[in-house]
């Protein structure tokens, strides 16, 4: 059993039978208390009124079944308590919630050394569901890390004595966009990072998916942007989003030129075979002669000291003159 507030439980069940006892009122004293000493204590499951009564209410597990909002009310119809139960199965099963992309459930990524990442999944087609509960930390922090999120339900915050991470839930559901807001950019990153992230469905089945990186690990600058000097020069300019100084956070640049014409390719880049490849390593001045006759020169960048991901390709085209940069 997993409790991450004071109305929501995770139960782990194994695909048999079995049942958890909820309590309305916590002490005995309270239900010592009332008139009816708990006995007509109604409660509900997603607003429909349940047959058993009194103070504790045995919820039934099967398979993954037996999760909801389970209220109890008064008999004149106040709410006294609720629970929201959450079913997870053992981790030995296979997960359903969301799908493997280049063979992991979440796909992390940083622009910069700030503090800023993001990571994002992709829901199976078949159960699409929202995200229940975040908890982000540094390896090094104590496990007394305190998740809390605001009424919208997007904004968590995690925090330790040492350390806070500030974490939204975009509108779609299927990203989050955290901050360790201690990170400092110019020390060496010591510890990891861990982030874990549970999802339910509709049925209140959840799943939980975690991963744990350095920063370094899957920074990814953004795309650079080229200009044409001349026919024979191109240059181009670091990503407005990336550190500096650059002499500090240099980049390695890939170029690519390109002499057959594509015109029906999203991405000339990717779907054509170069026919120069060249590697830069620059922290101040970006630029690379362009051969005769080249059509089109795709240019992407990465952290020049980490064995971190390419970012993205940008590409440039001249024809007659006409420069289309994209």
């Amino acid at each position: 059993m997993c409790v991450f507030s004071a109305v929501a439980l995770v139960l782990e069940v194994d695909g048999g039978l079995g049942q958890y006892p909820l309590s309305c009122l916590d002490s005995a004293e309270e239900v010592m208390s009332r008139d009816d000493q708990g006995r007509d204590i109604i409660w509900k499951k997603n607003g429909e009124e349940l047959p058993q009564k009194g103070n504790v209410y045995s919820v039934q597990l099967e398979e993954s079944l037996g999760g909801g909002n389970y209220t109890c009310h008064s008999k004149n119809g106040s709410l006294l308590n609720h629970t929201v139960v959450l079913i997870k199965e053992e981790e030995s099963k296979r997960k359903r919630i969301l799908i493997k992309t280049d063979q992991d459930y979440l796909k992390c990524s940083a622009q910069n050394y700030n503090g800023d990442f993001h990571c994002s999944w992709t829901w199976h087609r078949s159960r699409v569901g929202e995200v229940a509960f975040i908890r982000v930390q540094r390896v090094s922090d104590s496990n007394d890390t305190h998740c809390t999120v605001d009424v919208s339900g997007q904004l968590w915050t995690c925090s330790t004595g040492q350390r806070k991470f500030r974490c939204s839930v975009d509108d779609s559901g299927q990203s989050i966009s955290c901050l360790d807001e201690q990170h400092c950019p110019y020390a060496e990153e010591i510890h990891l990072i861990y982030i874990s992230v549970y999802v339910k469905t509709e049925h209140f089945l959840v799943e939980n998916y975690s991963k744990y990186f350095y920063l370094s690990e899957i920074v990814k600058p953004d795309k650079v942007r080229i200009s044409e000097v001349n026919k024979s020069l191109i240059e181009w300019t670091y990503p407005s989003s990336w550190a500096s100084p650059y002499s500090y956070f240099p980049l390695t640049f890939q170029i690519a030129q390109f002499r057959k014409e594509c015109r029906n390719c999203a991405n000339p880049c990717t779907e054509l075979k170069p026919t120069k490849m060249l590697t830069v390593h620059s922290s101040d001045r970006c630029s690379s002669k362009v051969k005769h006759k080249t059509k089109t020169v795709c240019v992407r960048a990465k952290d020049a000291f980490s064995n971190s991901e390419w970012g993205e390709w940008s590409h440039i085209r001249s024809k007659k003159a006409i420069i289309s940069t994209l």
